[in-house]
């Protein structure tokens, strides 16, 4: 990315998540997507599990992620998924929806972890949004398809009968 006032190359600062010009000291907030991601543009080591394109440094809230910037999916930490959700529910100022039914097709998909390559477990998700999610319980990562933590964060809570 360059500057936008004096076009020198600017820099990520990862601690404030903002991009930084060493000659004129711009600084410019990386755009939130209508996921909530901030794409910050940055290069990972990994690969898209499900285009094979280069995955990219993003970050919702101040966690960080791995984005496509093709087909948008996301990566992230299943230590950091139920604060991320509960951080983009909180956030909502959209009314919840009462999810399509989950698309049982994509439970044949056989995804490959972008980290150790092993065949990740396809899987509904077991909370709201009737999707299906693929994990790698080794790596500790949720590869997640482009709409769906929408899905997740505008379904209608379960109500329980106990």
């Amino acid at each position: 990315m360059n500057c936008p006032n004096c076009s020198a190359p600017m820099h990520l600062d990862r601690d404030r998540l903002v991009f930084t010009c060493e000659y004129c000291l711009t600084v410019v907030f990386p755009q939130e997507s209508s996921e909530g991601v901030r794409v910050l543009g940055e290069p990972t080591p990994f690969e898209c599990p499900a285009c094979r394109r280069p995955l990219v440094l993003g970050s919702i809230d101040r966690t960080e992620v791995s984005t496509c910037q093709n087909c948008r999916g996301l990566l992230l930490p299943q230590a950091a998924f139920f604060d991320t959700v509960r951080y983009l529910r909180a956030r909502s100022s959209q009314p919840p929806l009462d999810p399509p039914p989950t698309n049982l097709k994509e439970l044949k998909r056989k995804l490959r972890c972008p980290c150790c390559h092993a065949p990740m477990d396809t899987h509904p998700y077991g909370g709201p949004g009737n999707i299906v999610i693929d994990t790698c319980p080794r790596c500790e990562l949720i590869w997640l398809d482009y709409g769906e933590i929408t899905r997740i964060i505008r379904a209608r809570e379960r109500k329980h009968s106990w």
